[in-house]
């Protein structure tokens, strides 16, 4: 029998992208998933929109306070029940054998963690804007801290090798304390490269600011890793460096 795969999706304010990404989860080749989605108490209509799906895999439960997307992550992940995790953002999208083709590679390599390259995508139009990300070396600890090159969108890992790793709600770099706490734990991610996923590039996407967070990424070496506090300027120089990198090669 294949293994259960649970998704993880934070919600909120998704009323625009939420059909669409439902419904490439729909279309997945691989049909035994569950997924958790935890709504960060939207206003409008996101949880309506949810809830005209009348299938027993898609879970909803919506919080009584918003308390922000790692929380809101960790909320679905607690109650996941899947060997494998993967995560989609309320907005982002996969290509129909996006799961299917992640856990073959898993399961080839006996990974504990695959990543794959992804499409940076228009918020509108979903046409790209960038280069795709590529996932093209293998990720480990040492050169994580970096450069954060693991995005939610296409990114699995396996909770029977690895165990379940959860987000740290008091850091606005949530995805990359969490990727690194697991990155300690297991010896390397085996990359993909199939562009498999579209990350929407919303304008006031808040890791797309990159000068007003560099603090918080500072603080992801100081406080969450524990290193000096010179270390710490030095990954963060690094990680700004990469990051200029990442989002200036635009198609033109």
């Amino acid at each position: 029998m294949k293994e259960l795969v649970s998704i993880i999706t934070p919600s909120y304010n998704s009323e625009e992208f939420i059909e669409e990404t439902i419904q490439c989860v729909l279309d997945q080749t691989y049909e035994n998933w569950e997924w958790l989605i935890t709504d960060d108490l939207s206003r409008d209509n996101t949880v309506k929109i949810i809830q005209k799906y009348n299938d027993p895999r898609i879970q909803l439960q919506v919080l009584e306070q918003n308390g922000g997307a790692g929380n809101a992550r960790n909320k679905s992940l607690e109650r996941a029940n899947g060997r494998y995790i993967a995560f989609l953002d309320s907005d982002d999208l996969w290509v129909p054998e996006y799961l299917e083709t992640m856990i073959n590679h898993m399961q080839k390599y006996k990974a504990e963690l695959v990543y794959c390259n992804y499409a940076r995508c228009d918020e509108h139009t979903m046409q790209p804007v960038l280069k795709d990300f590529h996932a093209d070396r293998i990720v480990t600890f040492s050169n994580l801290l970096k450069t954060c090159r693991l995005a939610p969108v296409s990114t699995m890992y396996d909770t029977k090798r690895a165990g379940k790793f959860y987000f740290p709600i008091k850091s606005k770099r949530e995805d990359h304390v969490m990727w690194l706490n697991l990155l300690k734990e297991i010896p390397k991610g085996y990359p993909l490269q199939k562009t498999l996923a579209k990350y929407r590039m919303r304008q006031n996407s808040v890791s797309r600011k990159k000068k007003n967070i560099i603090k918080d990424q500072y603080l992801v070496y100081k406080d969450f890793m524990g290193f000096s506090t010179v270390k710490s300027l030095y990954y963060t120089a690094n990680w700004a460096l990469n990051g200029f990198f990442k989002y200036s090669k635009f198609f033109n």
